[in-house]
């Protein structure tokens, strides 16, 4: 069963105690303000309080991490410093209704970490494994916004594993030509195993082959506590932590194409007849634009989210990992907690952080 909750401590930094010192504050960061006809220049520094990155650009009304690169996939290793790494000051006035059980970090866009609570201890992760699939697969082929990708024929491998009766799959034909963009929405929409399988052999020629690559990007990203043994998630051995999976997320949220397919809500499998929805109860709800599932026994349920909050007339992108939720029942209870917690969450994010940023 999973542990009892943790609560670190936040940021020792203390809080701005008046308007005049927070204005300060920001520009010791952003350097003097624009003068007329002049563009605004950022100076990073490593004390910075709202976390940049050179190579990315904050769209306003996306809300967004995108990679500048005009619309290409530009998957790479998160900066250094990202959002998840140092704890905003204006969480500690935020009461957010954390899980009582397994863990959960949270990070908003251009403001930080709103925290993470439970024992970063690794646990299984089940099918929130394929976001790494994708992130590798987006890194290795590279796709354009809107575009199909590359083209992929279906093995009879696949094909054979469409229709196990002990995991969640979707329906292809050996044979037939798949664009990339609708193999990552049959593995991300509705969580099909055999589909993360036969990617993973387009790629890398074998899975063995394709799990050192997510490890090597794990350990790209900063993950340490993170190992790989499978690319679907049906492995218990595959481990991860809240920290990790959410450092992750904002990576792979760089890239306009994973954003797409994360945000589909139902796909269809050509050739099949067959519709699927995506496993996600959340999204379209509450600003919700993604990210993935995944539950099993071992597991219990997990969610990895994407929503969007306006903040001072900004669209911002908020990040948020639930995992270990009831586990050791079923897969239904699993998820259907993990759901909630995470919508606890939400809620009481998009209802907070306006006044939270007023009042810091």
């Amino acid at each position: 069963m999973p542990d009892t909750p943790t609560v670190p401590a936040l940021d020792a930094t203390p809080a701005p105690t008046a308007g005049s010192d927070f204005r300060r504050r920001v520009r010791s960061c952003f350097g003097p303000g624009p003068g007329p006809g002049s563009r605004l220049r950022f100076r990073l520094r490593r004390s910075v309080l709202v976390p940049l990155t050179a190579a990315v650009v904050l769209v306003a009304g996306t809300g967004g991490w995108y990679a500048a690169g005009g619309g290409r996939s530009t998957v790479g290793p998160a900066p250094a410093g990202g959002p998840e790494e140092v704890v905003a000051p204006l969480a500690r006035s935020m009461q957010l209704p954390w899980p009582r059980e397994g863990q959960a970090s949270v990070a908003v866009e251009g403001i930080g970490s709103l925290g993470t609570r439970g024992e970063q201890k690794p646990v299984p992760i089940a099918s929130v494994t394929k976001v790494m699939t994708a992130y590798v697969i987006l890194k290795d082929h590279p796709m354009r916004a809107d575009a199909p990708g590359a083209t992929v024929v279906a093995d009879r491998r696949a094909a054979d594993e469409s229709y196990s009766s002990v995991e969640t799959t979707a329906p292809v034909l050996a044979g037939r030509e798949y664009t990339q963009r609708r193999l990552l929405e049959l593995m991300m929409v509705p969580s099909g195993n055999n589909v993360a399988r036969m990617l993973a052999r387009w790629d890398a020629g074998d899975e063995k082959a394709f799990v050192a690559k997510m490890n090597r990007a794990a350990a790209g990203l900063g993950m340490r506590a993170t190992t790989y043994t499978g690319v679907s998630g049906m492995e218990a051995s595959t481990r991860s932590t809240a920290a990790d999976q959410l450092r992750l997320a904002h990576a792979a949220m760089k890239d306009p194409v994973f954003r797409q397919v994360v945000a589909t809500a139902s796909v269809t499998a050509p050739g099949a007849g067959a519709t699927f929805r995506n496993t996600n109860k959340l999204l379209g709800r509450d600003g919700v634009i993604g990210l993935k599932t995944g539950s099993s026994t071992p597991a219990g349920g997990n969610l990895v989210w994407a929503t969007t909050q306006e903040v001072a007339g900004v669209s911002r992108l908020v990040l948020g990992v639930v995992l270990h939720q009831r586990a050791g029942t079923t897969p239904a209870e699993g998820s259907a907690a993990a759901h909630e917690a995470s919508r606890a969450l939400i809620t009481a994010i998009r209802a907070d952080l306006p006044a939270a940023v007023n009042r810091a």
